[in-house]
């Protein structure tokens, strides 16, 4: 597993559960959330965060949303978001698309080389990317709320095409990653 956090302000590092590692509740909070989730947004972003999530069972814990009450000050917590939401989450709907692309161009023959490559590619994704896939997260979460959670197209207009139609299915999927953005 692999989770980043994205912002107008800047991302952060990459940060990966090794494989085997079960992520319950205790480890998502102690691990994930105190020690490198929650620090190194603060070091891009401050206090000027919003904090989303998908209902994973490690993420809807009694404990982890009360941390994540506390320590963020912008939590979106599970009675306000779709529990499965990537059509939502600017990570999934165009970050994870730009670096799949470009981490598969060439054969991976391991674990530690995938980690590698996915370190290389996240360092070359430009800035433009994650603003331009920020911008369009208040016009995706208006059309979802407008489609009722049901499927909905949108048209983004882009400096480099006319505009482009995005066809989405529903706000809702398998998983999101944690990411901050404002």
């Amino acid at each position: 597993m692999v989770s980043v956090a994205v912002s107008k302000m800047g991302v952060t590092e990459l940060m990966f559960v090794d494989p085997g590692v079960k992520v319950n509740g205790q480890y998502y909070r102690s691990v994930l959330l105190s020690q490198q989730m929650i620090p190194a947004i603060k070091q891009v972003a401050g206090d000027t965060i919003v904090f989303q999530q998908d209902s994973a069972p490690a993420h809807r814990t009694r404990d982890t949303i009360q941390l994540l009450q506390r320590e963020t000050p912008d939590f979106t917590g599970p009675d306000l978001w779709p529990p499965n939401s990537p059509d939502l989450n600017p990570v999934d709907y165009k970050i994870w698309g730009v670096m799949q692309q470009r981490v598969y161009e060439s054969r991976i023959n391991n674990v530690n080389e995938l980690k590698q490559r996915l370190h290389d590619v996240w360092h070359g994704v430009q800035q433009h990317i994650i603003n331009l896939a920020v911008s369009q997260w208040r016009q995706r979460l208006t059309a979802c709320v407008r489609a009722h959670g049901r499927h909905f197209t949108i048209f983004f207009h882009s400096r480099v095409s006319h505009s482009r139609e995005f066809s989405v299915p529903s706000c809702g999927l398998k998983y999101i990653h944690t990411r901050m953005y404002k």
